[in-house]
């Protein structure tokens, strides 16, 4: 008798945090593969390796300074299986290193936005560091006006309160670029089909203005270009 059993799909997980306190602490790293998991075990999908990066996501030469995620790439080739990560940032905040990796022909999952293909992957990640970029511009444009009117920004606290509000203003950026994702439509093919399923949608930039397909455009070629 022969086995036609389809053969359980796998895929190599990738975990990311961005400090070696995180890593010795296990901060963050518990929730990223307990996302994992939950994906994989509704999707049917084996974990054929683990890796875990102690790095920052920033910058497009990022890669020089990732071995674990140069190993899982060369491990997905060798199996033919995707890269499976929770969400798109524990891969980098950087698009065009986004980009990078959409090049190496090795598939990404990611579970926060399972549903995406490459042509999305990279309109939701230079989203997302379009809104960063917005956010961290206002907070440094507060910090200018009360300087002007005269607030002594020379505190002892200041460093720990500039932390704090950078923390925020990447929090509020996060959930925005998080509910593009979930409005950005799994079909789409383009930067216009993009930008109308956004905008029937009611959803606009984080700055209040639509999102239009010379938008996403522009944004995606500034942060590959």
């Amino acid at each position: 008798m022969t086995d036609t059993a389809t053969p359980q799909a796998r895929a190599i997980a990738y975990l990311r945090v961005s400090t070696q306190r995180q890593g010795r602490s296990g901060l963050g790293l518990e929730a990223q593969r307990e996302a994992i998991a939950r994906h994989c075990h509704a999707a049917g999908i084996s974990i054929a390796g683990e890796y875990i990066e102690v790095e920052t996501g920033k910058g497009a030469d990022a890669l020089d300074r990732r071995p674990e995620l140069k190993a899982a790439l060369a491990a997905a080739k060798r199996v033919k299986a995707p890269i499976i990560v929770a969400k798109l940032d524990r891969l980098s905040r950087d698009v065009a290193f986004i980009a990078g990796l959409m090049a190496a022909r090795v598939p990404f999952l990611c579970c926060d936005i399972p549903h995406a293909d490459p042509f999305l992957l990279h309109i939701y990640a230079a989203v997302a560091e379009q809104e960063r970029r917005a956010t961290s511009e206002r907070t440094k444009a507060a910090l200018a006006a009360k300087k002007a009117q005269g607030v002594k920004l020379g505190n002892p606290n200041l460093a720990a309160a500039r932390q704090v509000n950078l923390q925020r203003s990447q929090a509020r950026a996060a959930a925005h670029a998080a509910v593009i994702a979930q409005h950005m439509p799994p079909d789409a093919t383009s930067y216009a089909d993009a930008a109308r399923s956004l905008a029937a949608r009611g959803v606009r930039s984080v700055t209040g203005r639509p999102i239009t397909r010379q938008t996403l455009h522009r944004i995606a070629t500034r942060a590959t270009g």
